[in-house]
């Protein structure tokens, strides 16, 4: 299947809903007591779950991230520093999906870089400038965002806002159809910039880097199409530059608390699942557009918020 083009699908609705309703229920089912070091040790199947946790959304609009938070929580592993540094590592494994499902416009980058090709040189430039304003941010306020931020309360107010903003512009683009707009190698510097500053929102959990990157493309104008080829490419970036840096700074502390078993599993499930996300996800916006994600979003925030608010989960 080519990513780049729309086709129609069949039961998407049902087909995704029973995918990430299973998570949670997948998380729970791999859950174990928490260790006398604070929920330190994980399994290889914990280690799997997270894959395709991670794999199943990182570039759906729902937020990979809070997500990841509510399975680590599940399975009582949540809550440290190697457990956040691992939900980030094992992006390396959606990174690898994207680039070689997009190897097409991967080959114009380079051929452009190389000064063979100027739309591909305007892309890579496009892309450098969008994701510069998140890079700044993280780089200032990362410590900030990891202590305050990466919790189930920050995460289920980010799900139920994004999940408004979704049927919000759902509703302005009714009755526009996906062909609309600019192609993506005709975005300009102006248009780019606005997407790079419109994804610092989400450095907040549960926020979705792709929501925010797919709205802001279509509000520069963008054909829906195109927005998401561009949310794709601009995430292996971003997440590329945030692997780096946590595989950096705690690869040793990843190693000793969860063993190369448990990295390589999260890194290969991650691929593959993120592999048949991307490729579902496509084929369902030609004729769906983005509002199942939105009511998604909202459901999965009352029914997490009413939980926290019962003790059956904590924070």
């Amino acid at each position: 299947m080519n990513p780049s083009d729309f086709r129609s699908t069949s039961r998407p609705i049902r087909g995704l809903s029973v995918a990430l309703a299973l998570l949670c229920l997948l998380a729970v089912g791999a859950a174990a007591p928490a260790t006398e070091s604070g929920g330190a040790s994980m399994s290889v199947w914990q280690a799997a779950v997270l894959g395709l946790v991670e794999g199943l959304t990182e570039y759906l609009p729902v937020s990979s991230t809070g997500h990841l938070i509510l399975a680590q929580r599940a399975m009582g592993i949540g809550g440290s520093q190697a457990a956040d540094a691992y939900a980030i590592c094992i992006q390396a494994g959606a990174i690898l999906a994207v680039l070689g499902l997009y190897r097409d416009h991967l080959r114009r980058i380079l051929l452009g870089l190389a000064g063979r090709d100027p739309e591909g040189l305007r892309l890579a430039v496009n892309l450098g400038l969008a994701f510069l304003p998140a890079a700044v941010i993280g780089l200032l306020f990362f410590d900030a965002i990891k202590d305050r931020l990466f919790g189930l309360w920050p995460v289920v107010w980010a799900w139920f806002v994004g999940g408004v903003a979704i049927l919000a512009v759902s509703r302005y683009r009714r009755g526009a159809a996906a062909v609309e707009g600019r192609d993506l190698f005709t975005l300009t510097c102006r248009g780019a910039i606005t997407i790079g500053l419109i994804q610092c929102l989400a450095v907040w959990p549960g926020t979705s880097r792709s929501l925010v990157t797919i709205v802001g493309g279509v509000l520069v104008g963008l054909k829906l199409r195109d927005a998401v080829i561009f949310s794709f490419l601009l995430g292996a970036l971003t997440l590329g530059a945030s692997t780096a840096h946590d595989s950096l700074y705690h690869g040793r502390l990843l190693l000793d608390t969860y063993g190369a078993a448990s990295l390589i599993t999260g890194f290969v499930v991650a691929w593959i699942s993120a592999v048949a996300a991307v490729e579902w996800m496509v084929t369902y916006l030609k004729r769906h557009g983005l509002a199942l994600f939105g009511y998604y979003r909202i459901a999965l925030a009352l029914v997490v918020g009413g939980l926290l608010v019962a003790g059956i989960l904590h924070p």
